[in-house]
């Protein structure tokens, strides 16, 4: 398995592409405003408290308040409390907790009421970010993660990834932990921990209790609402959560970012620094390495799968709804029941890829082709666990009803990504109506000739959509572009772009200048 990260930087956005085998796996956007992203710690204001829903809103200076549930202020709520208070009255001079007394934890089955009150100061951390109409998620829980440790303030706990199974390489994580961890610090040991050295964790450990120092100085003069410590941008973040042997290529298109990540993958994994490649094609790099044709094909309403059938999904206020059909995909020497199972299997691998790629949440309701047979179905539900496992965000599953349905719920932290795949009629734009015209073709011909007689130049590229590149660049015996080429006297390449919509054109010269008309 070989795992490919692709970044479009633009001045007001930033895009990144996860490819595994040349596939699109993942897909994430970061605008120039990054506030209320997941894992950042904020200063806010207890703006009311509901005990009907054991939950209190606060105000973060979001447009929209956040939401607070009792079960999330986290066992060392008063312990944090107390923190903030001591830090905001100068008697909590130093982020060090080696002389902090805790206070004991809360009752699991307490009431919000009896521990928080209107117009009260606390510090937050945003577990989910806003979404449609509502706020953010909080939790009073603060954890600061690294590449091999999640940092737990106010605890004294070691947790290890239950995905490190080995009982030696478990003890040896936990001794290391017992001494170099400082009092009052608790840790959970991340899977990619295991085989690492000590000097590499102890890194990690280091930077933590660096950010957690770095929280505390902006705490000490702050005033609600306010962002006392954001989280890592996208790029960064992705690459502390996924970065390991896989990976053999990233690719930016910016080399300030190109810096950026450089200076911080040398902090990380020295080792992959090399992996780091600038893009310097002619084309848009989503463009160029081909996933704008992606994105087109997998966020549609209708997807197609390799051997002819396709899934169609919906999404509704209440779930998501996805349909299996077989579509085109015909064998004679299989029986119905064998064509079922393996559209079935194709489409299951198909669709851990689109919902974690779609970031879709909430409840996800698949309508998988019938099978008569227990034993395929499952094999079909076995195998779905089996391609859901490499999805980092919490799911789970229950097996084919007698309707063949598999219900599945899977978390969502972020905005469902949604990109409208559908174009409006370049012709009657929408209204059905189509007013005489020359033909596009007559359209494209006659700009290119005036383009010719105007602009010396011995090269012209036309960039369009494939369909129509196909026109020119396609025919039986000699092609429309070499004929033009002779006509105008000048050299003409067509080049297809799959981001172009439909009846989209543009002109470019040698230099890769755009030409007006």
């Amino acid at each position: 398995m070989e795992l490919e990260l692709v970044i479009d930087s633009k001045p007001d956005l930033i895009r990144l592409a996860l490819l595994r085998d040349g596939k699109l796996i993942e897909l994430h956007e970061e605008k120039g405003k990054t506030e209320f992203a997941v894992g950042d710690i904020y200063y806010g204001k207890v703006r009311k408290v509901v005990p009907n829903l054991n939950a209190a809103f606060i105000d973060l200076g979001y447009e929209k308040d956040a939401f607070l549930h009792y079960l999330d202020l986290g066992p060392q709520f008063q312990s944090l409390n107390k923190f903030t208070k001591d830090t905001l009255a100068g008697k909590q001079s130093v982020a060090d907790l080696l002389y902090f007394k805790r206070e004991k934890d809360i009752d699991k089955n307490g009431k919000i009421k009896d521990v928080l009150s209107s117009g009260r100061d606390i510090v937050v951390q945003v577990s989910k970010e806003p979404i449609s109409a509502k706020g953010p998620r909080l939790g009073a829980e603060v954890t600061l993660a690294g590449r091999f440790l999640v940092l737990v303030p106010f605890s004294d706990k070691v947790s290890i990834s239950q995905k490190i199974r080995d009982r030696k390489e478990r003890d040896r994580l936990r001794d290391i932990m017992k001494s170099i961890l400082p009092k009052n610090f608790g840790v959970i040991i991340r899977t990619v921990a295991k085989n690492q050295k000590i000097s590499e964790i102890d890194t990690d450990l280091k930077d933590l209790l660096a950010r957690w120092k770095k929280m505390h100085g902006n705490l000490q003069n702050a005033r609600p609402p306010k962002r006392i410590l954001g989280e890592l941008n996208r790029a960064s973040s992705l690459l502390r959560d996924t970065l390991n042997k896989d990976f053999t290529k990233i690719t930016v298109n910016d080399a300030d970012l190109l810096a950026e990540m450089k200076e911080y993958i040398q902090s990380i994994a020295p080792e992959k620094a090399g992996i780091l490649k600038q893009y310097n094609g002619k084309h848009n790099i989503f463009e160029g390495c081909g996933i704008n044709r992606q994105i087109k094909t997998l966020f549609g309403k209708k997807v197609p799968l390799p051997s002819g059938g396709y899934l169609i999904i919906e999404h509704t206020e209440a779930m998501h709804v996805v349909d299996v059909n077989s579509g085109n995909r015909a064998s004679k020497d299989d029986t119905q029941e064998k064509n079922a199972l393996a559209v079935n299997l194709e489409a299951a691998e198909e669709l851990a890829r689109v919902m974690r790629l779609r970031d879709m949440g909430g409840i996800i309701c698949v309508d998988f082709i019938d099978m008569h047979k227990k034993e395929n179905n499952r094999m079909l539900y076995d195998k779905f666990r089996e391609f859901m496992k490499a999805d980092r965000a919490k799911h789970s599953m229950i097996p084919p009803s007698k309707f063949g349905i598999i219900e599945v719920t899977r978390q969502r932290v972020r905005p469902v990504t949604n990109i409208d795949t559908s174009e409006v009629c370049p012709c009657c734009k929408g209204t059905g109506k189509v007013q005489a015209s020359i033909t596009f073709s007559d359209e494209i011909e006659g700009n290119l000739s005036l383009i010719a007689s105007r602009n010396k130049t011995n090269k012209i590229t036309l960039r369009c959509h494939p369909f129509i590149a196909a026109y020119y660049n396609n025919g039986f015996f000699s092609s429309r572009r070499k004929t033009l080429s002779k006509q105008l006297k000048t050299k003409l390449v067509v080049e297809p772009i799959d981001s172009y919509a439909f009846l989209e054109y543009h002109f470019f010269d040698n230099e890769n200048e755009e030409i007006k008309n």
